[in-house]
C-alpha cells in the first residue's frame, strides 16, 4: 500500500499570501490602539501592562508574516522551510514565557480568564504547534499543522487589539466621570494656606447676652 505523499510548498501559495498580507495590515492596528490607549489617559505606571498585552499582538502579527515568507520562498526542499519554522516557534514560545511573567508582575490591570488564554495559553499553543510542524514539515499533517498556527496567531492578535481598543475605549467613556479626584479647593478650602497649616477653628461657645442700651 503506497503512503500519501505530503503536499508541496507550491499548493500552499494561495494561503500564505492571504496570512501574510492580512498580517502586515493588521500590524498598522496597534497604531490606532496605542492612539486610543494614550487619549484614554490608561497608559500609566511601569509599562509591564503595555509589554504583556499590547506589544505581543505586533510580535504575533510579525510571526504570521514570517511564516508566511518563510513558505513563499522558492526552497528546493522542505528541510531549510521546516528549520526556519521551528526556530521561528521556538523564539515565539520563549516570547510567550516572557509575556506570561510580565503579565502576572504588572500591577496596572487584573486579568481575567479569558485575558490568561488569548494572551498567553493559545500564543504559547501556536508557537509550539510551529515547532512540531517545522520538525514533522515532510509528514502529510505537516503544513496543515504549521498553517493553522500561522492563522491563529493572525487571530489572536485581531481578538487582543480588539479587546485593548474596547478597555481603552470604556475607560475613555466611563473613567473621568468615575475616579475624579477631589479639587484642590475641595481638599483644602483655604486655598491660600497649605495642608500643614490650616487654621484650627474652635467650636462657637455659649451665647453671651447682647447689651442692650437704656
Amino acid at each position: 500500500m503506497l503512503e500519501p505523499v505530503p503536499l508541496t510548498l507550491k499548493e500552499w501559495e494561495t494561503f500564505y499570501v492571504i496570512v501574510g498580507s492580512s498580517a502586515g495590515a493588521l500590524t498598522g492596528l496597534q497604531f490606532v490602539v496605542l492612539t486610543l490607549i494614550s487619549e484614554s489617559g490608561i497608559l500609566r505606571g511601569s509599562g509591564e501592562a503595555l509589554s504583556a498585552f499590547s506589544s505581543p499582538n505586533v510580535v504575533h502579527f510579525c510571526a504570521a508574516l514570517l511564516v508566511s515568507a518563510i513558505f513563499s520562498v522558492p526552497w528546493h526542499g522542505l528541510g531549510p522551510p521546516g528549520t526556519a519554522v521551528a526556530l521561528c516557534g521556538a523564539c515565539g514560545s520563549l516570547y510567550s514565557v516572557s509575556v506570561l511573567r510580565r503579565a502576572r508582575r504588572q500591577r496596572d490591570y487584573k486579568p481575567v480568564f479569558e485575558d490568561w488564554a488569548w494572551h498567553t495559553a493559545l500564543p504559547m499553543l501556536a508557537y509550539a504547534a510551529l515547532v512540531l510542524a517545522g520538525l514533522q514539515l515532510s509528514r502529510v499533517y505537516g503544513p496543515f499543522v504549521a498553517g493553522g498556527a500561522a492563522l491563529l496567531l493572525v487571530f489572536i492578535g485581531i481578538h487582543n487589539a480588539w479587546d485593548t481598543v474596547t478597555y481603552a475605549t470604556l475607560e475613555r467613556a466611563g473613567g473621568p466621570k468615575a475616579k475624579t479626584a477631589p479639587t484642590h479647593r475641595q481638599r483644602h478650602p483655604q486655598s491660600g494656606s497649605s495642608p500643614g497649616s490650616v487654621r484650627k477653628v474652635e467650636p462657637p461657645g455659649p451665647a453671651q447676652p447682647r447689651k442692650t442700651s437704656a
